[in-house]
Order: C-alpha cells, then sequence, then structure tokens
C-alpha cells in the first residue's frame, strides 16, 4: 500500500563518493592497475566496459556501485561488475538498501528531477550536495525486492543480446580481417602475391579510388524555420547524435523525420536502404547502416554499396580504417573528414567471386545481429513503460506472487 512508502533524500539511501581524476600519465590500456571510468557507457549497457586502466588510485567504487554521470550529460547510468576508479565525471552510489538493483532503478526513474537541478555555463553538472539532497520515495523491502526482480528480468535479457551482439559483430569483423587485411582467405595458398601501390597484394586484386569503387553521398538540414519541412514527415533524417547515442550496427529509425517538402527543398540527399552511413565530423567514424531509405545533416558520408564493394565488405572496410579517416581529418575545434579527401583514399578491391563468398558467410552473422538488436529495443520499450509506474507505485506489486532472491548485480 503507497501510505507504506516514504520520503527520503538520496544521502538516507546511499553512501556517495565523487570521482576525481589521476593525470593522465597513470592511464594504460593493457590492463595494469584498476579500470578506470570518467564517464558513464549510454549504449544500452547495464555494466560499463572497461577500456582504460589506472594505476593511481584516488576514488574507488566497489561491485555491486550505481554509478552516475555527474556532467555532460547528467544522469547516465551504470552498475559496476568489478572494483574500479572513478574519474570527475562520475560519482559511485554505495547502496544502503537490500540490494543495489532497486537503488539503480529509483535513481533511473528520478533522473528528470536531478537534470533539473544541474548547473554551468559550458556544460551541465551537478555537484555532491544536490545529489545528496535528491527526494526519492521507497517502498516497503518486499516491494523493493519484486520491483528489483521484474525490472531486472528485462535488463538481463538486455545485458545477454548485447552480449551476443558483441561476440556476432566482432566474429565477423575477424572474418574481414583474416580474408581482405591479412590475405589469409580460403585458397590463398595457391595465389600469388604481386606488387602494388599499397604493397603487396593477391594477384587479380586491385588497388582503386573510393570514388572509382563506389558511389558516396553527403547531407543537408531543411530550414528549422518552415514546420512543413518537418511537421508530418516520414523520412529517416539522420543526425550524428543518432549514431553516438546507440552505437548499433543498424539503425531503423532517426529522432527526427522530415517532409518530402524539407527534401526537396534542402542539400539533404535520399538514399537506399541498406547503405552505410559514417559521421564525418565531430565524433568522428561512427558507422551504422540503415534499414530503411533516409537521409542525413551535413555531418555524414554515406557510403552506397555495390557489386565491386558489397555491403557488409564495405562496412567492415569502413571499421578497419577509422583510424586513418581520423588521421586524414582536419579541424582546430573538431576533427572532419570532407568528401574530397575521402574520395581519394586508395582501397584494395577483392576478387568478385570472393566478395560473394565472404557477404554469403557473413550475411547469416548479421541478420542475427538485427534480430537480437531489435528485441533489445522492444524489451527497452516494455521496461522503460514500466520502470515510472513502478517506482511511483501506480502499479501494486504488494499482492504479486514473485519468485524473488536477493538480487545480486
Amino acid at each position: 500500500m503507497k501510505e507504506r512508502w516514504k520520503r527520503v533524500r538520496l544521502r538516507e539511501a546511499a553512501e556517495i563518493i565523487m570521482g576525481q581524476s589521476p593525470k593522465s600519465e597513470f592511464y594504460n590500456t593493457f590492463g595494469e592497475g584498476l579500470p578506470f571510468f570518467q564517464g558513464c557507457s549510454d549504449f544500452g549497457e547495464l555494466y560499463p566496459s572497461p577500456k582504460t586502466y589506472c594505476t593511481k588510485i584516488l576514488r574507488v567504487a566497489e561491485k555491486d556501485d550505481v554509478l552516475m554521470s555527474v556532467r555532460a550529460p547528467v544522469g547516465d547510468l551504470n552498475i559496476t561488475k568489478e572494483k574500479c576508479i572513478i574519474g570527475r565525471g562520475l560519482c559511485a552510489l554505495q547502496t544502503k538498501f537490500e540490494n543495489g538493483r532497486f537503488l539503480y532503478y529509483l535513481i533511473k526513474s528520478n533522473v528528470s528531477k536531478l537534470i533539473s537541478l544541474e548547473t554551468g555555463a559550458v556544460y551541465g553538472a551537478v555537484n555532491k550536495t544536490t545529489i545528496e539532497n535528491l527526494e526519492l520515495k521507497i517502498p516497503p523491502l518486499s516491494t523493493q525486492r519484486k520491483i528489483a526482480s521484474i525490472l531486472s528480468a528485462y535488463d538481463d535479457l538486455i545485458d545477454n543480446n548485447m552480449r551476443r551482439i558483441k561476440i556476432l559483430e566482432e566474429m565477423a569483423q575477424a572474418i574481414y580481417k583474416e580474408w581482405f587485411v591479412k590475405f589469409r582467405f580460403p585458397g590463398h595458398e595457391k595465389v600469388k602475391m604481386v606488387k602494388s601501390e599499397l604493397g603487396m597484394i593477391p594477384e587479380g586484386w586491385e588497388v582503386k579510388m573510393v570514388q572509382d569503387t563506389f558511389e558516396i553521398t553527403g547531407g543537408g538540414t531543411p530550414s528549422k524555420k518552415i514546420l512543413e519541412y518537418w511537421e508530418g514527415g516520414n523520412i529517416n533524417w539522420y543526425v550524428p547524435s543518432d549514431l553516438t547515442a546507440h552505437r548499433t550496427m543498424f539503425m531503423d529509425e532517426s529522432g527526427e523525420k522530415i517532409s518530402e517538402l524539407g527534401l526537396r527543398k534542402s542539400s539533404a540527399r535520399l538514399f537506399p536502404a541498406y547503405s552505410v552511413m559514417m559521421t564525418s565530423r565531430a565524433t568522428l567514424g561512427v558507422i551504422s547502416i540503415n534499414t530503411t531509405e533516409a537521409c542525413t545533416n551535413q555531418g555524414f558520408i554515406t557510403c552506397i554499396p555495390n557489386e565491386k564493394f558489397p555491403l557488409y565488405t564495405l562496412y567492415y572496410w569502413l571499421h578497419e580504417n577509422i583510424e586513418k579517416f581520423i588521421r586524414l581529418g582536419t579541424g582546430a575545434t573538431f576533427k572532419e573528414i570532407t568528401k574530397g579527401v575521402f574520395k581519394k583514399i586508395e582501397i584494395i578491391v577483392p576478387r568478385e567471386e570472393l566478395l560473394t563468398e565472404f557477404e554469403k558467410g557473413v550475411t547469416p552473422i548479421n541478420q542475427q545481429v538485427l534480430i537480437f538488436q531489435r528485441k533489445s529495443i522492444n524489451l527497452r520499450k516494455t521496461r522503460d513503460l514500466l520502470l515510472p509506474k513502478l517506482i511511483s507505485g501506480e502499479i501494486d506489486v504488494e499482492k504479486i506472487d514473485i519468485e524473488v532472491n536477493n538480487l545480486e548485480v
């Protein structure tokens, strides 16, 4: 019953540890020290995956703590799988409840309150006092367990899907690298290596420029002042943040859509489904495949596959060369690679029959990625609908007979 719920400040529910960043000289990427996080992963992962490690211990989060970003943006959340070091972009919330998973959902449902309290001229941020004084409403322990159990079922399925997707993507990328970078493709022992502008390549393969291999296109933005360009629009129009917010292999839908009139009256260009979009500025080199006809703003180079360079060959070639694109980028404020520079990049084009064999092998793998990705999207939508209703008590779980254990995260 809701009258048994009580109001508390966050400091009554959790110990709050603000992050502090060691000097960069203590960072490494080869696993020495403890995992180091400067911000939360907002790509759908419940648990953050370490890419950086640190040998200087300043502020530590323990296993099962809730991590929350405290600036640019405020309110992204993860749960720690292991002891780690946190930088100034994070705080760790050490629960005073029975399990940390309920605290995670409680904070998640109240993030908008925290965001409304952020300050800062350059970027939004919240300090420890603001976090400590966040008002929350919590139910009895039995209800906490049931709420955490229901929502955890969704998040655990999403997490499993994310891990499966990662394995499948790594598998296909490894095949690409083996065949087209290391040249250990089926029957390679019988193929002579010959000199080329890019070093030794298998006989029968060619070196061409991008402009002679596949078509590329850019984007544009219809005027925001003309409502007819946007109202009732049904054409997917991607901006870089659509890709950076999701980091998925496939994109079904953009955040904003434009109308037919908006498309005609701007430099945006419609390209076919199953093209490959790559962000070309700011966060350069985020890559995704559109599953419907779409267009983009100016922050993209979109590559159109063909028989000489089919879809997944193109997708994995782009991934394999992200560092090169970044090196070729120019700009003082942020890196950008122009279409003119991109067109002149030299590319090794394998024999067509080998490309056909590669596409045939990796297509089923990537179809599974899309299935898992769509399942996760549906699970997130259902979880996000349930979350506020459960945490507010709108859905009463007191009398629901749920098998619950002491949940461990």
